[in-house]
């Protein structure tokens, strides 16, 4: 196994952070340079969180044992040593954390924010975009110049340090100091609101309210972005009308239209002449900074309206399928049934494994206690988080309830419980500041929607955010297990990773006071959160959030439920006439197909007829007087448009209807007057 459980690890991490991109970005039509950078900042992320619990087992419970077994792990006698099952070799952890952390460094204060700006450039080359970037980021850099200035100034004046090996702790010490005061925000939320999140999920009522909240708000944002779009539209309408094909900046023009959905290129494309010559004298034309800008407008104005429509649709399942849950909890027959079935044929699992009565003890019955219990057990880790991060500065007595587990196992040598237990909790840690991350949204700029509606901007603020929070919350998960020197004050072997981010003591008050004490503020932030402190400022300051005792919410309730109401009653009318077009296809089949060949057997029997005509000429024959008028009617009868049974048809507007009827009316007297001719011959 030697190497085997870190190649393995590595595998599985890559292809959930694919997973995870694929959700939130979109493969086929964001940039190349977006997606890689993205992927490799989630990548190295969730690499040292998974591969963080292998260094602790490995390096600080088996090379820190006492004399006898190291002795034994000279003699390479394993069999009389407690040797992890994923034990690695000296010297690969480490050379492995030197890679991942300062890539992920290089990628969060250098890279990703230039990637990010050039990304959201409007520019229509590369050099106008690279331009814009080092633009945008110009005080950005500056602000870091300033502060590594400011500690480089303070490691110069005291010649105890040496300088050229201190630069790398400075840097680090920065680093790590603005992610914690930043993790520690993020995990205060987060370890009160996913146990609740799981504890509302199990309540049905509540969740259905909520969701005809989301519905009105986003209904809301949903018309405010088609305005939106509809503003700027016009705007590139006339700068198209204005700026025709041989001016010097039309193909700016085409390539802002081929950002414009379809529809609206169809419209613009067929209001354009094909030439047309142009005076400069005479008209004005906008600018190349002002196409840019148009430019910048048009992608997040289409980008805006794809992400609310595709939200707005996935809303209104989530609705129509949780009152399918309100009513299929009274039934007795114990069988689920959809207001909408799928038109998808269903597949293998839903016919033998996810059957309706399946179904409907999972969804009636089982989710809510499923549910419930999940919140139990995540409200009991948020409280031990919360007891240890108040008490991991305390080693005698240990007060960290963690630092207690990864002891008791240390006695017994279980490195797959060290192993287990370091996972667990610091996949709890990193659940419950990487999830608020996802949550979190600052009006239109950053905002993380799943099913590909992420644009490109916040998918590369997410990787900085990751690379920021990933090595402050590492080092404090080991200060919770009294793995870090620097906190424990304890004589152990250091961990690879604490070998290459092990300079916490470069200052003492930010070493034995900020890394310490500035913890303790969590206990602060989760009362806050669990009062829902944050959620009423913002419903004062205007914003509309979920408050239960507010006007304002249930106004809102009432008007999404209407809105569900009415996107269902369309959704009816739609299926309703499907079902109708289908029962008349299998009952009298293709109406036009049958046309057809009534009209190609009536053209064939003319054609007969005429020909017995041609050959009767030849010798004499008597026929009574009618029959010319009567052929004339059965050729005009025959030449007769057939009629279109489709629903399309049959709805028309009422102008057509009045002005049909008029027709018909004529028609009818018309034809009555004829076969009153025909029935006196």
């Amino acid at each position: 196994m030697s190497g085997a459980a870190l190649g393995i690890e590595v595998v599985v991490v890559f292809f959930l952070a694919l997973f995870l991109l694929h959700r939130y970005g979109d493969f086929r039509k964001q940039q190349r340079m977006v997606l890689f950078g993205t992927l490799l900042a989630w990548y190295l992320c969730f690499l040292i969180v998974f591969i963080l619990p292998l260094d602790v087992s490995t390096y600080t419970e088996y090379y820190s044992k006492d004399a006898v077994s190291k002795s034994c792990f000279l003699l390479s006698d394993f069999t009389s040593c407690y040797k992890p099952w994923s034990y690695i070799p000296d010297g690969i952890l480490p050379v492995f954390w030197r890679v991942v952390y300062w890539t992920s460094q290089c990628l969060t204060w250098l890279l990703l924010p230039f990637m990010q700006s050039y990304a959201r450039s409007g520019g229509f080359s590369i050099t106008g975009k690279i331009k814009t970037a080092l633009i945008e980021n110009a005080i950005y850099y500056g602000t870091y110049l300033l502060i590594f200035g400011s500690l480089l100034i303070y490691v110069a004046v005291h010649p105890e340090l040496h300088l050229s090996w201190w630069l790398q702790t400075i840097g680090i010490t920065a680093a790590n100091t603005w992610g914690l005061f930043l993790l520690v925000l993020l995990m205060g939320y987060g370890l009160v609101e996913i146990p609740r999140s799981y504890w509302n999920a199990s309540r049905h009522g509540h969740l259905l309210i909520k969701t005809y909240f989301k519905a009105s708000k986003l209904m809301t944002e949903k018309a405010d972005a088609e305005e939106n779009l509809e503003d700027v539209m016009e705007e590139v309408r006339k700068v198209s009308e204005s700026i025709k094909y041989n001016h010097p900046l039309r193909k700016y023009i085409d390539t802002i239209l081929r950002k414009c959905p379809l529809d609206y290129q169809e419209k613009m494309g067929r209001n354009m002449d094909d030439y047309e010559d142009f005076d400069d004298k005479q008209n004005t034309y906008p600018s190349e900074k002002t196409l840019v800008k148009l430019h910048k407008q048009v992608i997040y104005a289409v980008q805006r309206h794809n992400r609310t429509r595709v939200q707005w649709q996935i809303l209104l399942q989530q609705a129509i399928h949780l009152e399918d849950v309100a009513k299929n909890e009274t039934s007795s027959t114990h069988q689920f049934v959809h207001s909408f079935p799928s038109s998808e044929p269903a597949g293998w699992f839903s016919r033998y494994i996810y059957t309706p009565s399946v179904e409907w003890y999972w969804e009636c019955l089982l989710k809510r206690w499923f549910y419930r219990l999940l919140s139990v057990v995540l409200t009991l880790f948020s409280v031990a988080v919360v007891w240890s991060e108040c008490t991991f500065f305390s080693t005698r007595p240990v007060l960290s309830l963690f630092a207690v587990f990864i002891q008791l196992a240390e006695r017994d040598y279980n490195y797959l419980y060290i192993e287990m237990a370091c996972f667990i909790t610091i996949f709890f840690l990193c659940t419950c500041v990487y999830s608020t991350v996802f949550r979190i949204r600052v009006f239109n700029y950053y905002y993380l929607a799943s099913h590909h509606q992420t644009d490109a901007y916040s998918l590369q603020f997410s990787g900085m955010l990751f690379c920021r929070l990933t090595p402050p919350l590492c080092l404090n998960f080991l200060g919770l297990i009294h793995m870090d020197s620097a906190i424990s004050h304890q004589k152990k072997e250091p961990t690879a990773y604490t070998s290459i981010m092990g300079s916490m003591q470069v200052l003492y008050f930010i070493a034995n006071g900020f890394y310490i004490y500035y913890p303790m503020l969590i206990v602060i932030l989760t009362i806050a959160t669990y009062f829902s402190l944050g959620t009423r400022c913002l419903n004062l300051l205007g914003f509309q959030q979920f408050m239960g005792d507010s006007e304002m919410t249930s106004d809102l309730i009432d008007e999404g439920k209407e809105l569900i109401r009415r996107e269902k009653r369309k959704r009816q009318r739609i299926e309703d006439g499907e079902n109708r077009r289908r029962e008349w296809k299998e009952r009298y089949g293709n109406p036009r197909e049958d046309f057809a060949a009534r009209n190609r057997s009536s053209h064939e029997m003319k054609e007969t007829s005429y020909s017995d005509s041609v050959t009767s000429n030849t010798r004499p024959k008597y026929s009574r007087s009618g029959s010319r008028a009567e052929r004339d009617c059965i050729e005009l009868l025959q030449d007769a448009e057939p009629l279109d049974f489709n629903a399309d048809s049959l709805a028309d507007d009422a102008l057509e209807t009045e002005s049909t009827r008029h027709a018909g009316g004529r028609y009818l007297s018309m034809s009555s007057s004829r076969n009153r001719i025909f029935d006196d011959v």
